[in-house]
C-alpha cells in the first residue's frame, strides 16, 4: 500500500488525493450501515480522505454514514457533498446546506457541487454559493455533469471563475471528454471528479482488461481505476462498502501503466474522434 496518495490541485490552490471514496447508494439499507461505515473509515486510514456524497443519496441516508464515518477525525477529511438543481435557488442553497450539515454533523463542506444543471438560473445558484463561502458554511464551490458549453457559460458569470471541480461520468467505457472537456478542463486548471471510473462494476469482468491486469498482478477493475488516475487532472471517487475493494482501490494507485498498456487499452477503449454528449447516470 502506499504510504500517501499524491495528489491534485484545485484552482484554489488546495491539494486533493486523486483517489477519493464515492457514497453513492450508501444509506439505503440500515443492515448495511456498520459495513459501508466501516469502509469509509478504513479508506480513511489508507489516505483516502475525501469522501464524495450528495443530498440526494438515500435522502441524506449516504450523508449520515459519512457522519459516522468521520466521527472524531473530521479534520483529517475534505469532505464533498452536492445539491439538487430544484434546491439550487437563492433561498434553496442554504437550506440544502444546512440540511446536509445537520445530516453530516459538520459546521462546514469542503467543496459544494450543483449535482447537475437545472432550471434555475446559473448566476443565482452561482451567488447563493459564494453567499455560503462568505459564512464559512462552505470552502469551495463546484458543479458536476456540466458538459464543456455550460462549463464556458459557468466561468463567464460574476464569480463563475470560483468553480473548483466538475464531477463527470468518466471511465473506459465513457471516454467521450476527453474530446473537448477535458482538455478545457486541462487549460484552466480545474481538475475533473470521475465518478463510476469502473463503470459500476462493468470493467470489473472485461476480458480486454484482463492480460494487462495479469501482467501488473492486478484486477480488470484495479487497472481500469489506475487508467483514470493516470489522466492528468483527473479524480477518481469509486464507491466501495466492503474493505476488501477498499484495500483494492488503494492497491491500483501502485499500478505504473507502461505505453504498451495504454496502447492495448486504447485499441480495447478507442479515444472519441468527435464531440460526445455528455453522459451521466
Amino acid at each position: 500500500m502506499p504510504s500517501t496518495i499524491r495528489t491534485t490541485t484545485l484552482p484554489s490552490g488546495e491539494a486533493v488525493p486523486v483517489l477519493g471514496q464515492g457514497t453513492w447508494k450508501m444509506g439505503e439499507d440500515a443492515r448495511r450501515h456498520a459495513d459501508e461505515v466501516n469502509a469509509l473509515k478504513l479508506g480513511l486510514d489508507l489516505g483516502m480522505t475525501l469522501i464524495d456524497t450528495a443530498e440526494m443519496y438515500a435522502s441524506g441516508g449516504a450523508e449520515e454514514v459519512v457522519a459516522d464515518a468521520i466521527a472524531g477525525r473530521r479534520d483529517e477529511v475534505f469532505l464533498v457533498s452536492k445539491v439538487l438543481p430544484s434546491n439550487a435557488s437563492r433561498t434553496g442553497v442554504p437550506a440544502a446546506c444546512e440540511a446536509s450539515l445537520r445530516h453530516l454533523c459538520t459546521d462546514r463542506i469542503d467543496l459544494y457541487l450543483l449535482h447537475w444543471p437545472g432550471s434555475v438560473p446559473l448566476a443565482e445558484t452561482v451567488e447563493a454559493f459564494e453567499a455560503l463561502k462568505k459564512a464559512g458554511k462552505t470552502c469551495h464551490w463546484g458543479v458536476s455533469n456540466f458538459d464543456t458549453h455550460e462549463m464556458e457559460e459557468l466561468v463567464s458569470l460574476p464569480a463563475g471563475d470560483g468553480v473548483q471541480t466538475n464531477q463527470i461520468l468518466y471511465n473506459l467505457c465513457q471516454r467521450g471528454p476527453e474530446f473537448d472537456l477535458a482538455p478545457w478542463s486541462r487549460q484552466r486548471g480545474i481538475p475533473l471528479m470521475a465518478y463510476s471510473p469502473v463503470d459500476q462494476g462493468v470493467l470489473a469482468r472485461n476480458a480486454s482488461l484482463e492480460a494487462i491486469a495479469a501482467r501488473h498482478d492486478a484486477t480488470p477493475a484495479q487497472l481500469a481505476l489506475a487508467w483514470v488516475m493516470a489522466q492528468d487532472g483527473v479524480i477518481a471517487i469509486p464507491k466501495a462498502s466492503k474493505q476488501e475493494h477498499i484495500r483494492q482501490n488503494v492497491a491500483a494507485l501502485d499500478i505504473e501503466l507502461t505505453r504498451e498498456d495504454f496502447t492495448e487499452i486504447d485499441r480495447a477503449f478507442p479515444p472519441p474522434r468527435r464531440k460526445q454528449g455528455l453522459q451521466m447516470i
